[in-house]
């Protein structure tokens, strides 16, 4: 028995046909970097949420990637709120890939 498999193209929003899949990739990345600061923080998500100036369930949506009601801006307040700076570079895309990207580095 041969077992088949296809090779994913790095954006698993893509992958699924997500609509703007760089977008969602991008805030799940943005959801986990919370999630991280959270952590570090060693607080629960209750007082995450007075920190954020979100309830807990907030919190809770936000670490387990349910981001559809949540800005990009949004997220990456709370990010400010937790501590944690958010720089955004931007660049001209290089002449020899087809489309600019959206996408955390």
């Amino acid at each position: 028995m041969t077992t088949k498999f296809t090779e994913g193209s790095g954006n698993i929003f893509a992958d699924l046909n997500v609509p703007n899949p760089e977008l969602a990739q991008l805030k799940a990345e943005v959801a986990r970097e919370i999630r991280r600061a959270i952590e570090r923080k060693e607080i629960t998500q209750k007082e995450a949420g007075k920190i954020m100036g979100v309830d807990k369930q907030k919190v809770s949506d936000i670490t387990c990637g349910r981001l559809k009601s949540y800005t990009l801006d949004r997220l990456f307040r709370f990010l400010n709120a937790l501590d944690v700076d958010v720089i955004v570079k931007m660049r001209d895309k290089p002449k020899k890939r087809e489309r600019a990207e959206l996408r955390a580095v």
